[in-house]
Parts: structure tokens; sequence; C-alpha cells
């Protein structure tokens, strides 16, 4: 994969999260799951912060950053907390699977940047109820 074409895949990841993050943000009861909510929160804010960067980097290597979707299949029905956990969970896991595919297929500065997404990814993962994995966004060894 050529270094554009995984921060285009990374970008649209993270148009995807973010789709999802505010489903679930909007669901997520700040009086029943206050916990919840914060790491959804945190996560939507660090994923728009990602997509922002991401559509730069894209520019930058000379590419027409990917536009998102008008909607997204949700990972889960997204009605209980635990679904709605469930779903962040999903989102956290996919994220950490582009951004290991970016560490892959890019270098420098891109490398080191997509290096930090995937290690956020895998730690916002155990807020969700993740377990710790020993290579985050790699399929099994």
């Amino acid at each position: 994969m050529t270094a554009l074409a995984a921060l285009q895949r990374a970008l649209a990841g993270e148009h995807a999260a973010l789709y999802v993050f505010g489903v679930v943000g909007g669901r997520v009861s700040a009086s029943r799951q206050p916990t919840l909510r914060d790491a959804v929160l945190a996560a939507y804010t660090t994923h728009r912060g990602r997509r922002d960067r991401l559509t730069a980097m894209v520019r930058a290597a000379g590419g027409e950053p990917v536009a998102a979707q008008l909607s997204y299949r949700l990972p889960t029905p997204c009605r209980t907390a635990d679904q709605l956990r469930a779903a962040a969970l999903t989102v956290e896991r996919r994220c950490a699977d582009v951004y290991a595919a970016a560490v892959a297929s890019t270098t420098d500065a891109d490398r080191r940047w997509a290096i930090d997404a995937l290690g956020e990814c895998a730690v916002r993962q155990l807020s969700f109820g993740g377990a710790p994995e020993p290579y985050p966004g790699l399929p099994e060894l």
C-alpha cells in the first residue's frame, strides 16, 4: 500500500469513527453512565483532531482527501450501555487496524504520527472494556 493510500484509508476510518461516536455520544446518558460519557466525548474530540490532521496530511502528499459518507452502519444496535460500549470498542479496534497499516506504509514524521495514533487507539480500547493486546491493530500472529 502506498503512503497516500494508507493515509486515505486512515482518514476514511476517522470519518466512520466520528459518525459512530456521534451516535454513541447522543445516546449515552450523562447521569447514568458518566464515565462512559466522558470516555466517548474524549474519543470523539481526539478522532476529530486526527481527522483534521489526516486531511492536511493527504493534501500535503498531493491527494484529494476522501470525503465522509452520508452515513455508516453501526457496529451494534446502540440501545443499551453495553451496546454503546461495544460499538465504541469496535471503532477503536478498527482505527487501530488502519493506523497499523499506516505505520507499515509511511515513513519519517508521518510514521511517527501514525505510531502515536495507533498507541492512543490501543489505550483507548481499555476505557471501553477492551483487553491489552501484544500487537494492537495486527491480526493474531
